[in-house]
């Protein structure tokens, strides 16, 4: 794909996801959940990268939105050679207004580049667009193991509110792990890689969540790469959402 094409695709989904969002939400991230096994911990330095994605609920009937833009910029230091910044939308479309539209602003900067093991620190600002006042500070700390064709991660995360509410709790811990594997070393196979995720999530005032991802990635080219998940959340004492996720993550390729 060239740059023009992959620029424009960019374009026309960054437009029609700000255009479909309705209402946000304040779930777990699906790009990071695919940084544990079949995504780079970080965007390569020099380019940036779209992580788009799609999650329907057949529970609710409802459409979850997000969108990350993603840059990591080419230097010798921490903050500039090793951290990824990225910015990221959620959006949502249901029945549960009581939500809000957000966007948060991360840096990702990588603490330990091993042959086989990375370790990450990742601080975050969530900044509600309606609906909800004040902000959600936090960070998650994530680390990742990579053998053959094998990836297995884990993270750890906690954000506070600095207004809370009954849908905008005032502390929440995140706790998730995730494998996959790369089918094959070359051919056809050589394309896809299935993998896992396991979240459990305990916030303020709020039954505890857990949830489970099965999916496959797709790398069409070396640059372009399509996900298909199914996902089950569900709280404590009450029944599983059940959701299809879609995802689509487009490398642009080094800036000049």
């Amino acid at each position: 794909m060239s740059r023009t094409c992959a620029r424009v695709v960019l374009l026309f989904l960054t437009i029609a996801t700000l255009a479909l969002a309705q209402r946000g939400n304040v779930g777990g991230s699906i790009s990071l959940k695919k940084r544990l096994h079949v995504n780079t911990l970080i965007t390569e330095p020099g380019t940036m990268e779209v992580d788009w994605a799609g999650s329907y609920s057949i529970s609710s009937d409802s459409l979850l939105l997000p969108t990350a833009l993603k840059y990591t910029p080419v230097g010798r230091y921490a903050w500039w050679g090793r951290t990824e910044y990225s910015l990221s939308f959620n959006s949502y479309d249901g029945p549960a207004s009581q939500f809000g539209q957000t966007m948060t602003l991360s840096g990702t900067c990588v603490l330990h580049d091993g042959d086989k093991l990375d370790i990450a620190i990742a601080p975050q600002v969530t900044v509600f667009l309606r609906d909800e006042r004040g902000a959600r500070l936090g960070a998650t700390a994530i680390a990742r193991f990579d053998f053959g064709r094998n990836s297995v991660g884990t993270t750890f995360g906690w954000s506070g509110a600095t207004h809370s509410s009954p849908t905008n709790p005032a502390g929440t811990i995140d706790v998730g792990i995730g494998v996959g594997r790369r089918l094959a070393a070359r051919g056809a196979l050589g394309h896809f890689s299935p993998h896992v995720n396991a979240g459990w999530e305990r916030s303020t005032s709020v039954p505890r969540i857990a949830s489970l991802l099965e999916g496959i990635e797709y790398q069409i080219v070396e640059q372009v790469a399509f996900d298909l998940s199914a996902q089950q959340v569900a709280a404590f004492g009450q029944r599983a959402d059940r959701q299809v996720i879609f995802g689509l993550t487009i490398n642009l390729g080094h800036l000049k």
